[in-house]
């Protein structure tokens, strides 16, 4: 591998965890949501950079698998949702911007810190295409624990999912079975939170989780 290949694809792994950061920083839920869909692009010419290097042809479909549904269906479907329950724009986190960025600071550090020092024998691309995995995936956990709208949840838990194809396909790729099942589970899964958002504001009259333990509280 010359040191060109190696340079982009983490120039293509490194720019997955910026945008990562991009949407810890995003206050408004569309802003959030169009953020998500460049992840998804991001993620896509990585898994077909990798497709590339490893002469792996099935990881095409990998990645034609995150374009369509991840930068392009879910995103749209999000927008829907959102402008069909009239949900309110602004996203209430539960920790201020600026310690959240922080937190994904020491995140990112502790990912590179740890798994460069658990794989000395590994490939180095593999390598350091798996911290940057475990970056992202710690990322998107964080973007879920700090917001308390549900949909800024679920791109959270998405962006996470992200990072665990980018941690397949770095580690030498994964069956092509084992791709597309996981493709449409995410997809029965955003149909599904979809019907429970619709649930949510129906009863609550918000999408706001907040909502759910004062409900909570009031039955006790």
């Amino acid at each position: 591998m010359n040191g060109l290949t190696f340079d982009i694809a983490h120039l293509l792994a490194g720019s997955l965890v910026l945008v990562s950061f991009m949407m810890l920083y995003q206050d408004r839920l569309f802003a959030l949501i169009n953020v998500f869909a460049l992840h998804a692009v991001v993620l896509a010419l990585s898994v077909a950079w990798q497709a590339y290097i490893q002469d792996a042809h099935h990881l095409y479909i990998t990645a034609a698998i995150a374009l369509v549904f991840k930068a392009i269906v879910i995103p749209v479907g999000l927008h829907r949702i959102i402008q069909r329950l009239g949900i309110h724009r602004d996203i209430e986190t539960a920790v201020g911007i600026g310690p959240t960025m922080l937190a994904g600071i020491g995140l990112v550090t502790l990912s590179m810190v740890l798994m460069l020092r658990v794989t000395p024998e590994a490939d180095p691309l593999a390598r350091e295409d798996l911290a940057f995995a475990l970056s992202i995936i710690l990322l998107g956990l964080l973007v879920m624990v700090t917001r308390r709208n549900a949909v800024s949840q679920v791109v959270g838990f998405m962006s996470l999912e992200n990072g665990l194809v980018l941690a397949a396909t770095g580690a030498k790729g994964m069956p092509l079975v084992v791709e597309i099942s996981v493709a449409f589970s995410i997809l029965i899964a955003f149909i599904v939170i979809g019907v429970f958002l619709f649930r949510i504001r129906e009863r609550f009259d918000s999408v706001d989780v907040g909502a759910l333990d004062d409900y909570r509280g009031e039955r006790r």
